[in-house]
């Protein structure tokens, strides 16, 4: 019996992947940063991660123009509530 063959990926959920690796690596970064021994290290770390930072950014916009990630504007009270919340 053939094997199914796999379903092709949407452009939507190709992207949807990139964000994913794209945040992994951003995590990557942040704790390799904090973890780097020298200053060297550091620094190029940092770097690394300000622009996976960027990267991960502009793939946000990009599914953002496409409709692929849709965000609601906060009103006020949801704004103050939050604001609230963290003041302690």
């Amino acid at each position: 019996m053939p094997a199914p063959t796999p379903k092709a990926m949407t452009d939507k959920e190709y992207v949807e992947d990139v964000l994913l690796t794209a945040k992994t690596l951003s995590a990557m970064y942040h704790y390799a940063t904090q973890e780097s021994s020298t200053e060297g290290l550091h620094c190029q770390f940092k770097h690394n991660l300000n622009d996976s930072l960027a990267m991960q950014h502009r793939i946000f916009g990009a599914m953002q123009q496409n409709g692929w990630y849709p965000t609601q504007a906060a009103d006020a009270q949801q704004i103050n509530q939050v604001r609230s919340k963290y003041s302690h």
